[in-house]
């Protein structure tokens, strides 16, 4: 198989992030369209964290809170989301950001999308995290439902909790979250296509597919 035929994704994201879920809705999206031009085409996404909050504590604050440290007030946070809920129908997802209890810390959950690449389907496990998120108000700070969430896309429960209640990959996590900021990351999503180039934002599935041919014509031989 030649360069042709592969496709790699970076995609820095973090699991409280409305723009990322929307973003990889749309990601997802161009993909398909892509997959079904080019069958052959091997597309391999890749996660990697980027921590919107890592100084909350471990078990997180109550999401009222957060929204008057952030907005001012909970109102004017809802008033500034009418955007988010906006975009989110548009790709299929329907917010519930009143079942939302806590904000979260989301190192765990950096933890265990790093930890599932490779060992079961990443992608899947990122949606239902956002999906847990976003449409249930699940505790995704949480380690024993991040291992119930886990076990829901055929990652292995009794492994992932006992992986989360080690110390395993919270230096990748770490140094990652530190290269994303030194590469000058400074929101997500961010996706960077074949390492070559790179896109910011929740950007539309036109506009991914446009970034995706300029980075495979520019390693081609006849870029």
């Amino acid at each position: 198989m030649n360069d042709a035929d592969r496709l790699a994704v970076d995609v820095v994201s973090d699991v409280v992030c409305p723009w990322c879920f929307i973003g990889k809705r749309k990601l997802d999206i161009a993909l398909a369209e892509l997959r079904s031009a080019e069958p052959s085409l091997e597309v391999v996404v890749r996660w990697h964290p980027f921590e919107l909050n890592p100084d909350l504590p471990a078990n997180g604050i109550p999401r009222a809170e957060y929204l008057e440290r952030k907005w001012g007030s909970v109102a004017r946070a809802n008033e500034n989301y009418v955007r988010v809920r906006d975009a989110g129908e548009r790709v299929g997802i329907a917010f519930r950001l009143d079942r939302i209890g806590v904000q979260p810390n989301t190192n765990d959950a950096h933890r265990l999308i790093a930890w599932a690449q490779g060992r079961g389907d990443a992608n899947a496990l990122v949606e239902r995290l956002f999906g847990a998120y976003f449409l249930e108000g699940r505790l995704v700070g949480d380690r024993g439902e991040l291992a119930r969430l886990a076990a829901e896309t055929s990652l292995p429960e009794d492994a992932t909790r006992a992986m989360l209640d080690s110390d395993a990959l919270r230096d990748v996590v770490a140094n990652e979250s530190r290269e994303a900021l030194d590469v000058g990351v400074r929101g997500v999503p961010f996706f960077i296509f074949n390492g070559r180039l790179a896109v910011s934002g929740a950007q539309e599935p036109a506009t991914l597919l446009s970034a995706i041919d300029a980075a495979r014509r520019e390693e081609s031989p006849q870029a």
